[in-house]
């Protein structure tokens, strides 16, 4: 099982460094593919006066400093094209944030490396559609097919993170699963599927339902879970009200873990 899962956000060294410190089990853990996430910028924050991150330079000198320390695979968003090359030599999978996904530009940037690409899909488009932007990379990188076996060989993932319902709420179609993964290895982001947007200058969320939605996603069968998680989400400075707690996330994968042993 592919597992990528952290801080939302760089918030400074030491709290990076005490939260990949406490996955370490996961990273141990033979049955998982582990890949520790945080990113440098949040660049699609709500309001003008929210917390960003360090930025590129910084970040990617912490995220190194996480997999020198820890033997940990990296995962962090691209926002820009003139990102992508200093971020490829340090992290092992470039991920597309959900607003991005149609860019060509930065998807064809970073089809160019030889990082795996995490592409989420945005959320108002359809499972369908989220075959373009699979492409994009993979003929990019040489390859015409468009199917789970050609994306997987070639370092496509799809990630489901939920659909815009009405204003201020996302609804998570597990139908998408089924037919994205048709195209591509589909991760499952339980964490912003919970997101609540629009509920003011902050983007709001329900932590509580993200282990029911992982489990739900485990049931109907991905290659990978996404969550965000932390020592005490309330003092997060990105996400916090849709985060898992480092100490559910474990209850949550060993949930997981559990169902897909019954399937």
């Amino acid at each position: 099982m592919i597992l990528l899962t952290g801080p939302c956000v760089i918030e400074d060294r030491d709290i990076v460094l005490k939260i990949a410190e406490q996955l370490t089990k996961l990273n141990e853990d033979k049955r998982i593919k582990f890949y520790f996430k945080a990113s440098f910028d949040k660049a699609n924050r709500t309001s003008l006066d929210s917390f960003r991150g360090p930025g590129l330079d910084k970040g990617l000198k912490i995220l190194q400093e996480v997999k020198d320390t820890f033997g940990m695979k990296l995962v962090t968003d691209v926002h820009e094209t003139y990102q992508v090359k200093s971020t490829a030599e340090v992290v092992d999978v470039l991920q597309i944030p959900a607003f991005l996904c149609r860019q060509t530009d930065l998807l064809v940037a970073c089809g160019k490396t030889n990082t795996k690409i995490n592409i989420k899909k945005g959320q108002f488009l359809s499972s369908e559609s989220m075959q373009y932007p699979a492409s994009k990379v993979l003929k990019t990188r040489g390859c015409e097919d468009i199917n789970y076996k050609a994306s997987k060989d070639n370092g496509v993932w799809l990630c489901e993170r939920g659909n815009v319902f009405g204003y201020g709420s996302l609804i998570v179609d597990m139908k998408n699963l089924i037919s994205m993964r048709e195209y591509a290895p589909v991760i499952f982001d339980a964490t912003h599927s919970a997101q609540i947007p629009s509920s003011g200058s902050t983007t709001g969320g329900n932590a509580k339902v993200v282990p029911s939605l992982a489990k739900a996603a485990a049931a109907v069968g991905v290659d990978g879970f996404f969550f965000e998680t932390h020592f005490d989400p309330t003092i997060a400075l990105s996400d916090g009200p849709n985060m898992l707690t480092i100490d559910d996330l474990y209850k949550t994968v060993d949930d997981i873990f559990k169902i897909q042993e019954i399937i």
